[in-house]
């Protein structure tokens, strides 16, 4: 009789541990701050990857479109909420939306507060100076100039590093946002802006007379990720799935050739 009790309560064990196995632990479950949603931090200020349109009023760019995408595939409506650069990090950490998709580069710095998709997008700084200024054609002319940046980006991080490991003596000016850098150049505020390739494409493209942009190669490339809290490895997971079937389907040539051309 023993052995048939204890034979009972080793199989009941095994069952029970069975089901726990195949039962989602709470880790492996995609957590999101809203049913329904993903809600995605973005500092809609920066075309054309994330802007808000004029005439309609609506959230548009690159990043907009990928984001939703990437929902629609997950099931999910998308919802932005537009956070100010400084504070989207911390406002990630705090739940208060489901991940960061605004042109942010992926850093070992920031690595360390956020885990970050596979890498969507190629980007590089660039020098973006008035149309009629010939004197800056390379970062050693930036020597005694002023230099605009978005405060915290890899744009500032990259003109502070011209300051410290090349030694180069520029003068840098922090804006809250990529327009206000832009705007410091063409009223002649700021001699130059180092901002990301794309946008300063853009913006001398749609206004030749103002801007002029000058390459370097003391700038490498970086890669644009979308950032997710580090406990929610299932969202992780599920959007590196996601991206991975519209690059190898064709969606996200698409999304790039509407917003940037073959």
């Amino acid at each position: 009789m023993k052995r048939v009790v204890t034979a009972m309560v080793i199989l009941a064990a095994v069952l029970i541990l069975g089901c726990a196995q195949q039962t989602p632990t709470e880790e492996k479950k995609i957590k999101l701050v809203e049913e329904g949603f993903l809600t995605v931090g973005s500092d809609i200020a920066y075309p054309p990857f994330e802007y808000t349109d004029e005439k309609t009023g609506e959230y548009t760019g690159f990043d907009i479109d990928l984001m939703t995408e990437i929902a629609n595939r997950m099931g999910l409506k998308v919802k932005f909420v537009n956070t100010a650069w400084d504070g989207i990090i911390p406002g990630l950490l705090a739940h208060k939306y489901d991940v960061i998709c605004s042109a942010m580069t992926i850093t070992e710095e920031r690595a360390k507060q956020v885990d970050f998709s596979d890498p969507y997008f190629e980007a590089k700084q660039v020098i973006l100076t008035k149309a009629d200024n010939t004197e800056i054609q390379d970062v050693d002319d930036l020597n005694g100039k002023i230099v605009a940046v978005q405060q915290g980006t890899t744009g500032d991080f990259a003109a502070q590093r011209l300051k410290d490991e090349k030694g180069i003596q520029l003068e840098i000016k922090r804006f809250e946002g990529t327009p206000e850098a832009l705007m410091a150049v063409q009223k002649g505020d700021a001699d130059a802006a180092i901002i990301d390739n794309f946008v300063a494409y853009i913006a001398a493209k749609e206004n030749p007379d103002i801007y002029r942009v000058v390459e370097s190669d003391e700038f490498a490339p970086e890669y644009y990720g979308i950032a997710v809290n580090k406990d929610n490895p299932a969202l992780l997971e599920k959007i590196n799935e996601v991206l991975k079937e519209i690059k190898e389907d064709g969606t996200y040539d698409k999304i790039y050739n509407k917003w940037f051309g073959e």
